[in-house]
């Protein structure tokens, strides 16, 4: 094989690696909010991302088990907080995931969003307008 030349010199090859963060807890804000309450609250809590090695067999064999693994809870707590300015008659606490530790394994439904694109977690719905 004959090496790129140009003006009789080879041609320099780059080759870049691209680091990405591997899965782990981090620091996130998530806003609360509880239907029958006028506002969000936004609290710091851990969560976990970053990036888990995903594998796409070459033979695809159908009815086959592939799972992707996905960063999510390995450990996880629960903290109740009390939601300010909530109407008499509406029980203001909501309760949200601390996340303890973290791995790579399938999602788990019960306690994560499995889906491709999801709602940011500081996302708030009362900041959407409600046209009557």
């Amino acid at each position: 094989m004959v090496p790129d030349l140009v003006d009789g010199a080879p041609i320099p090859v780059f080759m870049f690696v691209i680091t990405l963060p591997p899965c782990q807890l981090i620091n996130q804000t998530v806003s609360l909010e509880k239907e029958g309450c006028p506002s969000c609250h936004p609290v710091e809590t851990t969560i976990c991302s970053g990036h888990c090695i995903t594998k796409d067999p070459v033979i695809k064999i159908p009815f086959s088990n592939v799972y992707q693994h996905v960063c999510t809870y390995r450990d996880l707590s629960y903290k109740t907080f009390e939601l300010p300015d909530c109407p008499p008659g509406v029980d203001p606490t909501v309760t949200y995931p601390v996340a303890l530790s973290c791995h790579c394994g399938r999602c788990a439904m019960d306690t994560s969003d499995c889906t491709f694109e999801s709602l940011q977690p500081d996302f708030c719905m009362n900041d959407i307008p409600f046209y009557y």
